[in-house]
């Protein structure tokens, strides 16, 4: 208790100092995410010094940490007793913390089905810019002004605050798990995973690239058998290490890009017709987009995928001054304006991070 009460102090009396300068501060982890998002400047506030397991209910499917603890420590405690963080976090790196896994918001290849980052979370401890601890979630308190303050955290990539300590639901691993290939065109594939979509099959993660779609299928013996029966396809090899790979975005897809476009849209949505090479997830939801592009590439990318009712991120590379994050719309702009006076009055925290 001691400690935690020391780090938290620690971190406080930073939070004071730079407020006190009107200087800036970046909150930082494991840095394995320091090129997403906008600029990064200040001095390093390092998170790391507030780390381990608070709590894990096995029975309860919930664990409670400091920001600070690495991610593969969390997920070492939850393979102990075959569960897992079901959002699937990206690593991108030996060093990523769990507070970095939740101020990033990103979330893994079983996203489509399991959920985001964000639904996970179940409550929150946050150091505000006026030095403050504050808790928000069912477990701690009710949360104010219609905001639902864990869940808005995540994804808020460390410009509200400092996530002391986060709560999150975990579930069981898949009693079973069975990869399938398919080779067909882009049209086809997007075809087949609106179809599937509709029909009760274990699907937990898919990806198409280069004329191949490869699905897997999570859950029982018998639904996974039952379904991989009904599908056909070929069974793929080495199923874990390809998945692992598209997580962390070591597939070949991702190698040798200028820049790198993340398209949110509507499973529903056709093939999109862009210059560049594409890699298609989470049933057709999220569309990679490997292009070198300029101001009005960027611009026509985002027209594009605003036409369908989506929007795109740049995600990796790239010329950050066309915007990395789509433009909000002016009500929701005010709305992230007002909660960063709330929260961060002194305006300290990662600024200029997202807009």
């Amino acid at each position: 208790m001691g400690t935690t009460v020391q780090s938290i102090e620690q971190l406080r009396e930073q939070v004071l100092a730079a407020a006190a300068a009107g200087s800036v501060l970046r909150i930082r982890g494991g840095g394995t995410k320091d090129w997403y998002g906008q600029r990064i400047d200040g001095q390093v506030l390092d998170t790391r010094v507030h780390s381990g397991i608070i709590d894990y209910e096995p029975t309860e499917l919930v664990i409670t940490a400091r920001c600070g603890t690495p991610l593969a420590e969390i997920e070492a405690a939850l393979a102990e007793r075959k569960q897992m963080l079901a959002f699937e976090p990206p690593h991108f790196g030996d060093g990523a913390t769990f507070g970095g896994a939740i101020a990033s918001g990103l979330s893994g290849p079983r996203r489509a089905t399991s959920g985001a980052a964000r639904d996970f979370v179940l409550g929150t401890k946050l150091l505000d810019g006026s030095g403050q601890v504050l808790s928000f979630g069912g477990q701690v308190m009710k949360n104010v002004a219609g905001y639902d303050v864990s869940r808005l955290l995540a994804g808020s990539l460390g410009t509200l605050g400092v996530m002391l300590e986060m709560s999150v639901k975990v579930l069981p691993r898949p009693i079973r798990e069975t990869t399938l290939r398919f080779e067909t065109s882009e049209i086809d594939a997007l075809r087949m995973l609106n179809e599937w979509g509709g029909l009760p099959l274990p699907i937990s993660a898919s990806c198409w690239h280069g004329g191949v779609l490869t699905v897997r299928l999570s859950g029982a013996e018998a639904a996974v058998e039952a379904a991989a029966r009904d599908l056909g396809g070929e069974l793929a090899d080495s199923a874990d290490d390809f998945w692992s790979r598209v997580r962390e975005q070591q597939h070949p897809f991702f190698t040798n890009t200028e820049s790198l476009w993340r398209l949110s849209v509507p499973t529903s949505a056709g093939a999109i017709i862009l210059k560049g090479e594409q890699l298609i997830e989470w049933g057709g939801a999220q569309r990679w987009l490997k292009v070198d592009a300029d101001a009005d590439m960027a611009q026509r990318i985002r027209r594009t995928a605003a036409a369908v009712g989506g929007h795109a991120t740049l995600f990796r590379g790239g010329d950050k001054e066309v915007g990395v994050f789509h433009p909000l719309a002016p009500a929701v702009a005010k709305i992230h304006q007002r909660l960063k006076a709330s929260f961060d009055p002194s305006n300290i925290f990662n600024p200029g991070r997202m807009y």
